[in-house]
């Protein structure tokens, strides 16, 4: 019953998408279908903008990681709010830079602003590789609830393969608006399921109501509930809080596939609309840490202590099969939903970006074709790292917020500074990379700045460096962009 159920909620949307992306399918230009034409409206938009919030790093990595650490898993509450602050201000600008100069992808955008196709290509490479890393995210999720539904003699890889495969298929033919009908049904879906599983949860752990749940687990895992939570020796301290939820905020939008969504609403309202009301999204994650805790008090333990599969277990171990076969059915729709999106908007930029400077005389049929051609490709690196690393989800996720910050002083620059330049926001991502990745510069960050989020850390210098270039080398070649 578990993969019949699952099977009939993956296929039934999956064939839903596809009919109502039929136009995409049929799309003939890079724009309509990597950003639907540009005409998302308010609800469409919502569905596939605040409705990121709801994927397999929000429902799986969150639940995982307040069951492991506890308060820690208080930063979906703050990233989540402060992200959305943050897009009412930086979306609908870069909203108008792409309609004014048709822009479909971050790199266009970079570009485009600073004159210089190479940056482009830069930042096209480094967007790849953090969205390649997000792809992880969703692959990792969705190989556990393979093997939750086949079976656990499924090998690892062979889910992972699955996992890969069923994702290509369900954007292979469409593009985004395939993506958006099916990120509103397992929005609806997901919010009917955490519901239902909060309303029960308390009688499953011996709790009086879903309140005492928190109580409980405070009773029986002191400390639970503020810093550092259940492992002090982890690091995760309410500096960390803070400076990991300030990286997130600031590198939400800057992550591509969430800046290509900017190009494809309809208006500035309806990006203003969303950010709006996109923290009521956050009040869900008291939910989740809910269920979470819950797992925690049930003694849910995930095969190998595997902090992203405790949902996922604690759904298996306490409730029928019908219940988790609708679980496990719409689990796979917050993988397959972001994971579509992040692999169109790699491939978008591989085709557009990379491929297209290097060889100009391409037609638009051949850009699309590289686009699909390269998302295999991508797909295939992301289960490469799957079967590599064994990470939580959230640790993954904060890795991807991390490499993408590089680009945020480019964009941020782009409209608060008219000085800026190709040359300085080129030396300041340089800088930024080795402040984020090179061994001696961790080991630094560890003793002068204990418990700090090392993206934040990054991503400052990144922004200095290009400030202090950008003042002592002057440019030779205006700005595109309107700096208001």
């Amino acid at each position: 019953m578990i993969l019949a159920l699952t099977l009939c909620v993956v296929l039934g949307t999956m064939a839903g998408a596809l009919l109502y992306g039929q136009r995409q399918a049929r799309a003939k230009t890079m724009a309509e279908w990597a950003v639907g034409g540009r005409r998302f409206g308010v609800l469409i938009f919502w569905f596939l903008n605040a409705g990121e919030i709801y994927t397999t790093f929000a429902v799986l990595g969150i639940s995982g990681f307040a069951w492991a650490y506890g308060a820690p898993a208080y930063l979906a509450f703050c990233s989540v709010s402060l992200s959305a602050t943050l897009g009412y201000w930086l979306m609908p600008r870069i909203w108008e830079a792409g309609r004014k100069y048709d822009l479909v992808t971050q790199a266009d955008f970079f570009a485009t602003h600073y004159k210089a196709t190479w940056l482009g290509m830069v930042v096209g490479v480094s967007g790849i590789a953090a969205l390649v890393v997000y792809v992880q995210i969703q692959i990792v999720a969705l190989s556990l609830i393979v093997r939750l539904t086949l079976g656990p003699e499924v090998s690892p890889l062979i889910a992972a393969l699955i996992a890969a495969t069923v994702m290509l298929a369900f954007v292979y033919f469409a593009g985004l608006r395939s993506a958006a009908f099916a990120a509103g049904v397992k929005d609806v879906l997901m919010v009917l399921i955490v519901i239902g599983l909060c309303a029960t949860v308390a009688s499953k752990v011996g709790a009086a109501s879903m309140l005492d749940v928190y109580r409980l687990a405070q009773d029986t895992h002191p400390g639970i509930g503020q810093f550092p939570g259940l492992q002090p020796d982890a690091g995760l301290s309410s500096t960390w809080l803070m400076t990991s939820a300030l990286n997130v905020a600031l590198g939400n939008w800057i992550l591509p596939h969430m800046f290509q969504l900017c190009f494809a609403a309809g208006s500035k309202a309806t990006i203003r609309r969303n950010a709006i009301w996109q923290p009521l999204y956050s009040l869900s994650y008291f939910f989740i840490i809910l269920l979470g805790f819950g797992a925690l008090l049930a003694g849910t333990q995930p095969a190998g202590g595997d902090t992203n599969a405790v949902l996922l277990q604690f759904v298996a171990d306490s409730y029928p099969a019908w219940a988790v076969g609708l679980f496990a059915g719409t689990a796979c729709l917050l993988a397959l939903v972001p994971g579509s999106v992040l692999l169109l908007t790699a491939g978008s930029i591989f085709s557009r970006n990379v491929v297209l400077p290097l060889r100009p005389a391409m037609s638009e049929r051949q850009t699309l074709l590289i686009t699909r051609i390269s998302m295999v490709a991508f797909a295939g690196i992301a289960v490469w790292l799957t079967l590599g690393g064994s990470k939580s989800l959230v640790e993954i996720g904060l890795s991807a917020y991390a490499a993408i910050g590089m680009l945020a002083p480019g964009v941020f620059l782009a409209f608060l500074w008219p000085r800026a330049h190709a040359g300085g926001v080129f030396a300041g991502i340089v800088a930024g990379y080795c402040a984020l990745l090179l061994p001696q510069a961790q080991a630094l960050w560890n003793q002068i700045l204990p418990q700090w989020d090392h993206g934040l850390i990054a991503m400052a210098i990144d922004a200095a460096v290009a400030i202090a270039v950008c003042a002592l080398w002057p440019k030779t070649a205006k700005a595109t962009l309107a700096t208001a």
